[in-house]
């Protein structure tokens, strides 16, 4: 049965709105995937919306309608308010809405919870990496990558200590990159995500909701290239989890 969501989430950035507003519109591959927004009111947004509230950058807003349910929904929102904050920074307003047509509870809470991980990652480019142009990559697992425990295999295969909390600095064998030094800058039962001093990598623990583990790679380093990273990435899962 349809039935319509809201996820909502308020948080503060140092960085200014017109660094946030062109991290959301114009630099998405650093910390989402790569988007195209028409830069108007009715212009065209990612997957067949349109943008219903153009105003940099304090306000963007794009609504897609999908009669057919593609995607599990009927209507997708998503709505960004941003506001200079009093001494310096920005204070943000993210906001989901929309209706899942089927498996409600299923679809609410996995884009409930991918909602921190992606808006935490967010918090980590403007941070670390903001305006600097990336190299995109995401893979998904093989079938085999949808166990309940199949994220923390991915977490033993990289060797990462297993008492390692949000914050500890780790040396990690990557795909493409060799052993470098990292953070674990994010970690719960459904994601994990490392940031070294030229990438961010991002662990989706997507078995929870009946899909498999994927992996989304923002490389900033000069150079790099999405398609050698997709490739290097898919070998490494099929590798885990064949």
């Amino acid at each position: 049965m349809s039935k319509p969501f809201e996820i909502a989430r308020e948080f503060e950035v140092e960085s200014t709105p017109e660094e946030v507003f062109a991290a959301i519109t114009t630099g998405s591959a650093g910390w989402l995937w790569p988007s195209e927004y028409e830069p108007e009111v009715g212009g065209a947004a990612p997957f067949g919306a349109t943008i219903t509230a153009w105003n940099p950058p304090h306000r963007l807003t794009a609504r897609a309608e999908m009669p057919e349910g593609v995607h599990g929904q009927t209507l997708n929102q998503l709505d960004h308010l941003i506001e200079p904050r009093e001494g310096g920074g920005s204070w943000v307003r993210y906001v989901h809405s929309g209706i899942f047509v089927d498996d409600w509870d299923n679809q609410y809470d996995g884009a409930n919870r991918h909602t921190d991980f992606y808006l935490h990652t967010l918090g980590q480019y403007l941070k670390h990496f903001s305006g600097r142009p990336a190299a995109y990559a995401s893979v998904d697992g093989p079938a085999a990558a949808g166990t309940p425990d199949a994220l923390e295999r991915s977490w033993q295969a990289l060797g990462l200590p297993a008492d390692a909390a949000q914050g500890t600095a780790v040396d990690v064998e990557l795909p493409g990159a060799g052993k470098v030094p990292a953070v674990v800058d994010y970690r719960d039962r459904y994601f994990f995500g490392l940031r070294t001093g030229d990438a961010m990598y991002r662990f989706f623990g997507r078995n929870h909701w009946g899909a498999t583990v994927g992996v989304a790679v923002h490389d900033f380093a000069r150079g790099a290239d999405g398609d050698r990273l997709g490739a290097d990435w898919t070998a490494w899962l099929g590798r885990v989890y064949g």
